[in-house]
């Protein structure tokens, strides 16, 4: 099953400068797994030992994935994986 994943600007160096790409898996952390194995070193950018880093934000359609089930939050055809560093400043 692949799942459109859509990749911020930042990150696009790893992934030939595509703004999306599709991936394969049967949950959020099969579609990082399997990313990673096509993108080496993307998985470094979006995890840590803790899980989804602090300043990165996934969503599966419209839902932040903090609030379902982290990287165990399943997908299926049709969903569509967003990337979204988080942002900070201000005064």
């Amino acid at each position: 099953m692949a799942i459109t994943v859509r990749i911020p600007t930042p990150l696009r160096t790893l992934t030939q400068g595509k703004d999306e790409v599709e991936a394969a898996g049967k949950t959020v952390r099969e579609i990082i797994d399997d990313l990673e194995r096509h993108y080496p070193g993307l998985k470094d950018r979006l995890c840590d030992e803790k899980g989804v880093r602090r300043f990165v934000n996934i969503y599966q359609n419209e839902e932040d994935i903090r609030f379902l089930e982290s990287l165990d939050t399943k997908v299926k055809d049709g969903d569509s994986i967003s990337i979204v560093p988080a942002i900070a400043g201000g005064r």
